[in-house]
């Protein structure tokens, strides 16, 4: 079992980003990570529980044991406890540690009131016979300063001629080189780096947004009165703008992301943001300052853009104590910030060295498909894909926004179907930047070329020429004959459509695949320890036995096609033969089905639930099974029983499920929840690619 301890070299580098982007890295490499914090440093102002610690539980779902307060490590300090203390953060250690690959250990930061950080540090990585990884932050200094200052640590620790001293992360960096040209500068100044014996893990430059706080974080540091919440809870801080200036000055300033500062008597200026606000300009809202009120006959004339959900916020100071106060703030990510933290872990993952750190710990204990695992595959693979995906919805904010960043990603080679005006009016209101080479295909330009080939592939039913133009006035139709005639490798839709408005089209043109009878679908749920496959949860309401036994073929050759081991749990109220009814019989006679079909998969039903998943109830109830207790696919009696409990687990698990998949056609059509966020679409948008790549031609 491998330990890394994270030491940093001052104060200020960004430790906990670097915690959450370390484990969220392994877990892509399919390590079972465990995290420890040993020591709490609460900030000014935290009241809750440690915040590495909780960051790293909401974010990867891992709790580790409860650190040691600062008081009472500073007590054994002052009583010459050392070994004592020692003793008691082994213990908890041991905890983390128990049936895991690797242990994250962050160490203490060096503070004025801890300046004893370094000598505790070096204790407890001595102590856990852990390999030391620094981190560090450039601040504004030669490069050979910041050089020096990481040997001057590496020496703390043994120096680099230290075979557990492995090498350093350098955090929020700043170079208008880029990052390669700065590593490359540093690696040529610094004595240590110019060997394998001390290495860069990772060079992780400054990214503004993820700094960006939410507005409501922004209300609960100023102590704001809340005039209007609206979206506070969403939107969020990417620059500050005290308005001074007359309106006509002013307007160009008014941006995503912007938090207009203003006296609360400038009425001018509260109407302009007001009127950008009504504009579709989302804004970081509104705060008025100097104890002025806002008009109440003014914020009448507003009351559409607070509808729309502005946050407006009042302070008692002045404009410059309010500008003060707000460069000031904690930049550090709130604990209940999931969505801040869940994109930070993702970024400085991905500028970490984690291929040779997962060298380092050698085979796992048994190679998981951990919920960051999957996320970082489906990206993977489907840049490696390159696919063309057709989004009928081309003017919808979210799938522009999705299309965006798959566009500029390279995840797929995005069509929208839509207008180009009306998509750069949505791409200017939601302040999305359109990339270069995202396609906007014109539906009225294109349309008329579908109709003969719409008419061919139809002839059987009887379709003419009118009612082929009729029909492909719908964006869907109109995609579907795309990815028909091999314009296109797959179709993601159902942002504003239902889901037969996806489908229907689907099984006109594209039919389903050779050797199945129906199409179905699966989730993808991302439980905290790992990825489970849930079919059928969104398309057939009573399937008979033998459209149950070919759903959990389709949805075991799913979980394969994504790099998960199918282990097919047919799911009833009922497990083995301990019980009987018409419900429990079709189960069974699906289960005897889907054997026969495919002798060679480990599937197993009638099971219940948690005999499937849980491991003593499976040894309990099902003894004999290959399957209880270790299901990986679960496949569900109907559609009641199936979509009841993806969304009981979702919302209550707080998992993120992925999907629904299709499955069973010939090309990939996939729906979307009318719900779904941007970061659904996008990884909707990915299975999409995959699957176009994986499906036989």
């Amino acid at each position: 079992m491998q330990t890394f301890f994270i030491a940093p070299t001052g104060f200020g580098v960004g430790l906990t980003s670097i915690s959450l982007g370390l484990v969220g890295a392994l877990e892509r490499a399919g390590l079972k990570v465990g995290f420890f914090k040993p020591i709490a440093q609460p900030h000014p102002g935290d009241l809750g529980p440690e915040r590495s610690s909780a960051l790293i539980a909401r974010t990867h779902g891992l709790h580790s044991p409860q650190p040691l307060s600062l008081a009472q490590v500073e007590r054994m300090l002052g009583d010459g406890q050392l070994d004592e203390l020692l003793e008691q953060i082994i213990s908890l250690y041991q905890q983390a540690a128990s049936d895991k690959d690797v242990v994250i250990v962050e160490g203490m930061v060096p503070t004025r009131h801890a300046s004893y950080a370094a000598r505790v540090n070096f204790h407890l990585a001595k102590s856990l016979d852990a390999e030391v990884i620094l981190v560090s932050a450039p601040e504004d200094e030669p490069l050979s300063e910041l050089s020096d200052r990481i040997e001057i640590q590496a020496q703390l620790f043994g120096g680099p001629q230290d075979p557990k001293v492995l090498g350093v992360m350098l955090n929020k960096v700043r170079s208008t080189d880029g990052i390669d040209a700065f590593a490359a500068r540093l690696k040529e100044l610094s004595p240590l780096l110019k060997t394998d014996d001390f290495r860069l893990l990772g060079c992780i430059p400054w990214q503004e947004q993820l700094n960006a706080p939410r507005t409501r974080d922004i209300a609960d540091l100023l102590g704001a009165r809340v005039i209007n919440a609206g979206d506070y809870e969403q939107r969020r801080m990417l620059k500050i703008v005290l308005c001074a200036r007359a309106v006509a000055n002013t307007v160009q300033l008014l941006k995503p992301g912007v938090l207009v500062v203003t006296p609360g008597d400038r009425d001018d200026i509260i109407l302009a943001a007001s009127l950008a606000a009504m504009n579709g300009m989302p804004l970081a809202g509104l705060l008025l300052c100097s104890d002025f009120p806002p008009d109440p006959r003014i914020m009448e004339l507003c009351r559409g853009a607070l509808q729309s959900g502005l946050p407006v916020l009042s302070v008692t100071t002045g404009s410059y104590d309010t500008a003060t106060d707000l460069n000031r703030l904690n930049k550090e990510i709130p604990v209940d910030d999931r969505e801040r933290a869940e994109r930070v872990s993702d970024f400085v993952a991905s500028h970490i060295d984690y291929q040779w750190l997962r060298q380092r710990c050698g085979e796992p204990r048994e190679l998981r498909m951990s919920p960051p695992a999957f996320r970082y595959q489906l990206v993977q693979r489907a840049q490696a894909a390159n696919k063309r995906i057709v989004l009928p919805e081309g003017s919808e904010p979210r799938t522009v926004q999705a299309a965006a960043i798959c566009q500029a990603r390279g995840i797929a080679r995005c069509v929208l179907l839509a207008k180009p005006e009306e998509v750069q009016i949505v791409a200017r209101a939601h302040g999305i930047e359109l990339p270069p080479g995202l396609e906007i295909l014109d539906p009225d330009l294109i349309r008329n070329r579908y109709v003969a080939p719409m008419v061919e592939l139809r002839k059987g039913k009887g379709l003419n020429a009118p009612m082929a133009t009729q029909q492909l006035e719908d964006s869907v139709m109109l995609g579907t004959m795309m990815l028909a005639l091999d314009e296109v490798d797959g179709l993601v839709s159902g942002a504003i459509h239902t889901t037969a408005s996806t489908i229907r089209p689907a099984l006109q043109l594209i039919k389903t695949a050779p050797g199945y009878n129906l199409v179905s679908s699966v989730f993808f749920m991302l439980l905290p320890d790992q990825v489970v496959v849930y079919g059928d949860c969104a398309v057939n309401p009573d399937p008979s036995a033998a459209e149950l036994a070919e759903i959990a073929l389709q949805s075991a050759d799913s979980a394969t096609a994504f790099g998960i081991e199918p282990r097919v749990a047919m799911i009833s109220y009922s497990t083995g033969d301990s019980g009987s009814g018409e419900e429990v019989e079709k189960v069974r006679e699906a289960t005897r089905l889907a054997r026969l079909a495919r002798p060679e998969l480990l599937l197993d039903g009638p099971l219940q639930y948690d005999a499937a998943a849980i491991d003593s109830v499976g040894r309990q109830k099902a003894p004999n099974s290959p399957v209880a207790g270790h299901a990986t696919v679960f496949v569900f009696p109907d559609l009641n029983t199936g979509n009841t409990t993806y969304k009981a687990v979702q919302r209550s698990a707080n998992c993120i499920s992925v999907g629904p998949m299709l499955q069973g056609l010939r090309k990939p059509v996939n729906d979307l929840s009318r719900g779904a966020l941007v970061d659904d679409i996008v990884y909707t948008i990915a299975l999409t690619a995959i699957q176009a790549a994986t499906l036989p031609a």
